[in-house]
Formats: structure tokens, sequence, C-alpha cells
């Protein structure tokens, strides 16, 4: 199959195949792990991913059973991916570093049948295993472990042919849980084959120029939505993606010189950190032949975008939405130059309404209860509650953030609703701190939480990672107070700051605020949901 044919193929938003392009041209490259030389070609990924998907046949699991991988960034990760698209599945992609009891819950919530660990997460494996006996069948990648059986020869023993004519298989994907106990997103499986790609293909192909000459650089974690499935769909086009085990600023700009990249999804933080590499190092890589960096997951500071702008060029693109797809936003360099801080306007079919907290629909300019529709119905699978909190008559939904929108309906995020502090009667949204206290010269990582005050009842604190040669100390406490009040003004500015040695983050960049928080409230006050 020519290069030509296969970006006509993906440009029609009907069969795109990674297995065609197995069967054409099985010595291309799908995936490359760059910090362990780990990598498939087209034709091993998909003859690894036709002996899974018959192995989970022959294992009883039918069309719209569930199974649920646990594991490190590895190449044997798209191939249970496809695996289970061809043989009609929901696939379950829990964070490599979750707790045993948010993933017996995940397990227990999807209806999970069988869970596939590796090496690295075989303690949390093997106790799951003991835990939920005789619900859930556990194998381990790397051989087998106490409660976890051999992977690989499972499948030799037990494996058939792949399955046929069933429906595509879809993610079942939870959200990131940073605040509470995480929800799962389960939509209906529709009637197309594993080789038709979904709706979104289309989008990504004309939007960002996905094609089988993409190099897409992907530093985060396969679990998360949108670094899994971008790296999909590029593999429908017959792209390349590199992917690392772990991220690590300097492995992945190298990268990005060395495999000569043009595509790649990042978080803020990424980009945070590879900016503060040294600018030898940086003016050494050369990123020229990047066409297209999405970024999304997480706000992005203005400096930072205004920074990355200067560095890469014009090529800096954002997209807004969540695990739920209630809808999604985009904003390319050039608009987001023109209006600074926006996550865009509304793309495809989506449409966005802010609400006030009466119900009513608040002017632009106005900031409000961001919420979107599309028309697609979603619900938090097993949890009522939940999606009815989520939820508003006539289709609309919401993914817990505040924002408004300018009068051209650019949509600017300001926080999320579950990071309200209400300190003195009066609401403060912490984003803006952060922002700000994020780009101050002896600031490594920050976050703004709301913390115990006996008489304003909550008060606004920064918890402060300092740089390198930076002194933590009274002084450099007063001076980040003073540089936020100068700029913010005293209602939305910390009141006092605390310095630790580091935050939590989850693997999508994103600060695990209850983890924070329950540093400084009573158990089972104020933590966020």
């Amino acid at each position: 199959m020519s290069e030509t044919d296969m970006a006509t193929r993906a440009d029609t938003g009907m069969r795109a195949s990674p297995w065609d392009i197995a069967a054409t041209d099985p010595s291309r490259c799908a995936l490359l792990i760059a910090d362990t030389g780990e990598s498939l070609t087209y034709g091993d990924m998909m003859r690894g991913a036709d002996r899974i998907a018959g192995f989970f046949a022959a294992a009883g699991l039918r069309e719209g059973d569930v199974v649920a991988f646990l594991l490190e960034n590895r190449a044997a990760y798209v191939q249970l991916c496809w695996a289970a698209k061809l043989a009609g599945l929901y696939y379950v992609c829990m964070p490599r570093q979750v707790s045993e009891d948010d993933a017996a819950y995940i397990l227990q919530n999807s209806g999970a049948a069988l869970l596939v660990a590796s090496a690295a997460t075989a303690p949390v494996a093997g106790r799951l295993s003991a835990r939920l006996a005789g619900t859930v069948r556990v194998l381990s990648l790397d051989g087998a472990e106490p409660g976890l059986e051999d992977f690989q020869a499972a499948v030799a023993r037990e494996g058939g042919p792949p399955p046929a004519d069933r429906r595509r298989g879809a993610s079942m994907l939870y959200s990131s849980g940073t605040t509470g106990r995480p929800k799962g997103i389960r939509h209906p499986l529709t009637d197309h084959s594993p080789h038709q790609a979904p709706p979104r293909h289309r989008m990504l192909v004309e939007g960002y120029g996905f094609g089988p000459d993409t190099v897409f650089v992907n530093p985060g974690p396969f679990y998360h939505t949108a670094p899994l499935r971008f790296m999909m769909h590029v593999q429908r086009c017959g792209g390349t993606a590199i992917g690392f085990r772990r991220f690590d600023a300097e492995t992945v700009l190298r990268a990005i010189d060395r495999h000569r990249a043009t595509h790649g999804f990042f978080v803020p933080t990424h980009f945070v950190r590879m900016l503060a590499l040294p600018e030898a190092l940086r003016a050494a890589c050369d990123t020229s032949l990047m066409r297209c960096a999405v970024h999304g997951a997480a706000p992005m500071p203005i400096e930072v975008k205004e920074r990355m702008i200067a560095w890469w060029g014009p090529v800096i693109e954002e997209m807004y939405g969540g695990t739920e797809s209630i809808g999604t936003t985009m904003i390319a360099s050039a608009d987001w130059l023109a209006h600074k801080g926006s996550v865009g306007r509304p793309s495809g079919s989506t449409e966005i309404r802010i609400e006030a907290p009466d119900g009513s629909e608040c002017p632009p300019g106005v900031e409000g209860l961001v919420l979107m529709r599309t028309g697609k119905p979603f619900e938090y699978h097993g949890d009522p509650a939940k999606t009815a909190e989520s939820q508003r008559p006539g289709g609309w939904a919401t993914l817990g953030d505040i924002g408004y929108l300018d009068p051209e309906g650019y949509l600017y995020l300001t926080d999320r609703a579950s990071s309200l502090i209400i300190s003195g009667g009066v609401n403060v949204y912490p984003q803006e701190a952060e922002n700000l206290l994020s780009v101050h010269p002896d600031v490594a990582d920050a976050a703004v939480i709301g913390v115990p005050h006996p008489d304003l009842g909550e008060e606004v604190k920064a918890l402060i990672v300092p740089r390198p040669g930076a002194r933590p100390c009274a002084d450099m406490a007063e001076r980040l107070v003073a540089y936020c009040r100068d700029r913010l003004g005293p209602v939305k500015s910390p009141r006092s700051v605390d310095f630790v040695e580091s935050l939590p983050r989850s693997d999508a960049g994103k600060i695990v605020k209850a983890e924070l928080m329950r540093r400084y409230w009573p158990e089972g006050r104020r933590i966020p949901r």
C-alpha cells in the first residue's frame, strides 16, 4: 500500500485498519519505547493482537465482556488493546500506581472478568487476585507470580483463531479520580467492524494532519484517555508512535530530535520540564519537523504556552474535553495568541452553555459552570448519583469546570468546581494563583488549597516546591504572598505558604488535591469529591 493510498484511506473516516497495514507493509514501525528500546512492527503488533484475541475468545469472553489492564507503558499494551477491539470487548486501562482499594472498585464496577498485569504491578495484582478470588482471572505478562498466572503460557495453551464478525470493542475508561473515587464511562458498542475507525478519527486526520508519515511522540501514560486514543488513531493511519516507560524531559526532547517527530500529545508538566532544561541542550535538539503538538488534561499557564510557541513555533494546539466525551473544544496557536488563556471554541457537534448558580444562562464574560452537549448520551457506569449530579435537562452535562465564554464564543476555564475555597463567605478558585506561582523564578511546582481557619472557615494556602538553589524560609514565603497580592489582590491570594519536597501528581500531570487536603483536614471533612 502506498503512502498516498494510506493517507486517502485514513481521510475517508471509514475503514482505517492497522491489520491492513500489517498485511501490506509488515515491517513498518508501529511503536517504539524510546527509553527501553522495545519496538513493534505492524506485522508483529497485529499477529500478537490476533493471538490474544483468540485467547480472549477461548477463555469464554463474549462480545461486550470486559478485560482490564494494570501495566506500565510497554509494547504489549497496544497489542492487548487491539486484541480487545477485535474480540468485541470493553477494555479498562487502570493507572499503574492505582491503590488496591481503587483497583478493586474499578474491577468490580466494570465487571471485568480478566486482569492482565506485569512484574511491575504484581504486588497490587496479587492482592487483588486473593481479594477477588473466583470473580476475576489475573495473569502476568512477565511469567507466573504468586496469585498470577503466566499470560504467555495461557495464550499458547488456550489460544485459538481470533473471533470473526464481532463488533468493534471499545475502551471503558475511568476518570482520573484525583478528587475521589474513579468514575467509569462506558458507551454502548456500535454496529461497526474493528477495521472501521470511530468518528473522532476524521477529526484527528483533518484537524491535526495524522497520516502514514506521522511520528507521534507520546510521553504520557498509555492508560490515560488522550495518549492511548491518539496513539491508536496514529496506528490506524500507518504512522509510528514513540512511547516512554517513564517521562524524562531530556529523554523526550532528544527523542523528538532523533526520531524526527512530527506530532505529539503533552500535558503542561511536560512543557514546563522541557523548558527548564539547559538552554544549550534545548538549542541542540531539532524540533523543526514538529507540525502539531497537542496539549490537554490540565490548565496551561499563559507564560508557559507563550514560551513554547516562541520555541517550537505556532504548532502548539490545545484540546479541552474529558473521558466522558460530552464535548470538545480546540484552539490553534494563532487563535490562542489572539485569545490568550482560551481553550478554544466548540468543535464538531459540541455546544457550550455557561450556567449560573440559579440555573440560568450566563451572558458572555460572566463565569459559571461549563455545560456541554453533543447529542450523545453518557453515564457513569453503575453510579446513578454521580450521573445525575453531572447532567442537566436538555442533554447538557458538565465535567465540573468553571469558566466563561467571550463574545466570540471562545471558552476560558477559571477552575474546577470541586476546588472551590470558601473563605470568609467569599468564593475563591485557586487556579489563578497556582498559574501565577508556577512561573515564579523560585518555584518549581505549586498548589493552592483551602485549609481550616477558626474565623474565616477556610484559609487560602499555597504549597510550594522550591526550585533548586532557592532557600525556603519565612522571608521567601512573605515574598511569594506579596507577589500574589500585587497581581491578584488579597482575596484570591494565599494567606500562608508551606514548603514541600514534592506535590502528588497523577501520571496525567494533575495535582491530586484530595491527598493534599487530607494533611490539613480531619478525615471526612472538606475532601473534594
